[in-house]
């Protein structure tokens, strides 16, 4: 169960980390739990609505998304992920050029799939 569960873990913070790349709503929504609480690098709780709300209005636009030193930890119904990403793109219209390090909480849905229930970003700061 492990090595499959890891697997679909793998696969959905790649096709999370794409959908996010091109603002592709349906995917989004498809990842997202209609529960999500997510916790901005500026301490603002984001619901699913507003995440959405965000890529179809176009107010972030990014460029690069790159992942770097993701960690998985597997439980018996959810998973954890930690991952660094640097990010460049634009947001409301200013740059952004920020290597941010989100933790996300994946748990099996009813239905079987997996959805994101939960997350942090926080930025990165070089010392």
């Amino acid at each position: 169960m492990s090595s499959e569960l890891q697997a679909r873990i793998v696969d959905a913070e790649e096709r999370l980390r794409q959908a996010m790349l091109t603002s592709d709503i349906r995917v989004l929504d498809e990842l997202e739990s209609p529960e999500l609480l997510f916790t901005s690098h500026f301490g603002q709780l984001v619901s699913k609505g507003d995440d959405l709300a965000l890529h179809r209005a176009g107010l972030l636009r990014l460029k690069e998304l790159e992942p770097s030193q993701q960690h998985i930890q597997l439980h018996k119904e959810f998973a954890v992920v930690s991952v660094q990403m640097h990010l460049v793109g634009v947001y409301e219209g200013a740059p952004i050029d920020q290597n941010i390090r989100y933790t996300r909480v994946w748990s099996i849905a009813p239905d079987g799939s997996i959805q994101l229930v939960a997350g942090h970003m926080s930025e990165v700061l070089k010392v």
